[in-house]
């Protein structure tokens, strides 16, 4: 196995020892799917939504938070606290640099999110009859495209918090904000010109909408896939400058 690989197997087991963290990354968002689920108003058609079903659109939502927990309250905090025990500094006397352990982190997260995504679209199709996306290439395509932007949000978190209880905070008064442009308590259907289009720039808002795209049978339009990327270079470029080893 490569240094990568092995790595990404040391940091899964590592992961799975701290119950909380497995419990809101993992567990949380297809629970919350199930209780929302629970409402038979949300498993209506809604006038308010245009005819469709909120259980519908809360699917997205749903699956991208997912990834905003592992971008703000997994990756940041792990690498911070790996930075402030000095873990990444030990790793430079090995043949194993740090850069090494960040791939592993984020591939391992990648994984790990995608599980979640999956069982996610399962529960929503199984239980709720929530249709699959119409066009999955584009669905994984718009993932991905959330999916970076949002790790690089959160390994800039990483390169500016000095411990890793700074960059769980940081990321949980990030979070909030976050997935409320997402909709999570206000579905984007159901916002004011001036909220949808805050929400529209940020990055859960574009992909809450590219995922919603590809559900419909469309690819992600041309402003939600240039905010995503914008906010991957932005926050990733500047995490780049500003991230710390020691």
């Amino acid at each position: 196995m490569s240094a990568l690989a092995r790595l990404t197997v040391a940091e899964t087991k590592l992961f799975f020892r701290e119950p909380m963290l497995v419990f809101f990354v993992l567990a949380f968002p297809p629970l919350l799917l199930v209780v929302l689920g629970a409402f038979p108003a949300l498993r209506e058609p809604s006038a308010d939504l245009g005819g469709a079903r909120a259980i519908t659109l809360y699917l997205p939502i749903i699956v991208t938070m997912g990834l905003a927990m592992f971008a703000l309250n997994s990756v940041s905090q792990l690498l911070a606290t790996y930075r402030e025990k000095g873990v990444l500094r030990r790793m430079r006397t090995t043949p194993v640099k740090p850069h090494v352990m960040l791939g592993a982190q984020l591939l391992m997260s990648t994984i790990m999110s995608v599980a979640t995504m999956l069982v996610v679209l399962a529960i929503g199709r199984v239980l709720y009859a929530v249709g699959l996306p119409r066009q999955f290439f584009a669905y994984l395509i718009a993932y991905l495209l959330t999916a970076l932007a949002m790790f690089a949000l959160g390994l800039l978190v990483a390169s500016v918090a000095p411990t890793g209880k700074s960059a769980g905070a940081i990321g949980t008064l990030l979070f909030f904000p976050i997935l409320f442009f997402a909709g999570l308590w206000v579905p984007r259907a159901e916002m004011n010109d001036v909220l949808r289009t805050i929400s529209d720039f940020t990055p859960l808002g574009a992909g809450v909408q590219s995922l919603q795209d590809a559900t419909a049978g469309h690819w992600p339009q041309p402003l939600q896939v240039a905010v995503l990327l914008g906010w991957t270079i932005v926050a990733g470029g500047l995490a780049a400058r500003y991230f710390r080893w020691e």
